[in-house]
């Protein structure tokens, strides 16, 4: 697979957004952002951040304790993080990077907008910013809290980065944070048929749920959704032919062992099996083909109504999907 920069210009049509559907008005909600490390670092004892625990129960969970677990270690070892003079400066450095939030505020106020409008018993969670030392999660989504932990998204010109891989690192960065959030958030309207297990099954999922962060912030670059960069998707568009018949030549779609189905679906810097330029999870990117094709072909479908539709089958056959590009 070679480097094809004929087709960069395509990438605005590489995914249909449901536009027929969407409601051009704007919609906005309130949204407030609560900047948890002021409270981290404002601790002047273990006793103050086990009182903080106490205060926001969900802490435990963005830290990845068992509900049940005690904390005591976990608070211990904060305090001692918090009072290194290196992770000090480097909390200083995040909170000028990232100022007041207002542009993530902004992202937030018209997405979390666009799902009440699409799902009227949304109830737009809590907003919270951390910073740790590495010790939370990047972020914490759950139906009533979301936690940013802002140590992560420093970007390649911070002092200190998450120990990940280079391919890894790139989702890392600011502009990320909102993508991931909305695709968290998917996982809850994204409705499966537990009982399919198969590879396809699986790229229909990562699929719906790539097209549900494109409808609620359609100006949200493709490769921001999916963290391919822009080069590597215009390889793979131009490629998409040859990508679709090494998955039918080699029976995958229907695949249902967990090793072999990780090998398309899963963390990777490169899928090798097809091609030294073709990128790891590169299942998920045809999953998305094949729903961005379904939509085409089915304009009138509701992003509810997609997000409902449990067969992945269906959604295949009606997609028309052969690895064709939309100018054919």
């Amino acid at each position: 697979m070679k480097p094809v920069y004929y087709y960069l210009f395509l990438l605005a049509v590489f995914s249909f957004a449901l536009s027929s559907c969407q409601d051009p008005t704007e919609k906005t909600v309130p949204v407030s952002i609560q900047r948890l490390e002021t409270e981290i670092f404002g601790a002047k004892s273990p006793n103050d951040l086990a009182a903080l625990f106490k205060k926001h129960p969900y802490l435990k969970a963005y830290f990845g304790l068992p509900k049940n677990t005690s904390d005591s270690l976990l608070v211990a070892q904060l305090f001692v993080n918090i009072n290194n003079q290196d992770l000090q400066q480097f909390q200083k450095e995040l909170q000028a990077q990232f100022g007041d939030l207002t542009d993530l505020q902004t992202q937030l106020q018209g997405a979390f907008g666009q799902i009440k409008a699409n799902y009227p018993t949304f109830k737009v969670p809590q907003v919270m910013t951390a910073i740790t030392g590495f010790m939370g999660s990047d972020l914490y989504v759950s139906d009533s809290v979301i936690v940013i932990g802002l140590d992560y998204f420093g970007g390649p010109k911070a002092k200190y980065r998450p120990q990940l891989h280079d391919y890894q690192l790139r989702r890392y960065e600011q502009e990320y944070i909102v993508p991931a959030i909305l695709f968290f958030i998917s996982e809850k309207y994204n409705k499966v048929a537990k009982e399919d297990q198969t590879l396809l099954a699986d790229m229909i999922w990562y699929g719906k749920g790539f097209e549900f962060v494109k409808h609620i912030a359609p100006a949200t670059a493709d490769s921001l959704i999916i963290g391919y960069s822009t080069q590597q998707l215009a390889d793979v568009y131009a490629s998409q032919e040859d990508i679709w018949a090494y998955f039918i030549d080699r029976k995958l779609l229907y695949q249902t062992r967990d090793a072999e189905k990780d090998r398309f679906i899963g963390e990777r810097p490169a899928t090798p099996e097809i091609s030294q330029y073709c990128p790891g999870g590169i299942a998920r990117w045809v999953g998305w083909r094949i729903v961005s094709r379904y939509l085409q072909e089915k304009p009138s479908t509701s992003l509810t109504d997609l997000m409902n539709t449990t067969d992945p089958r269906k959604i295949l056959e009606d997609s028309k999907y052969k690895g064709q590009k939309e100018e054919e």
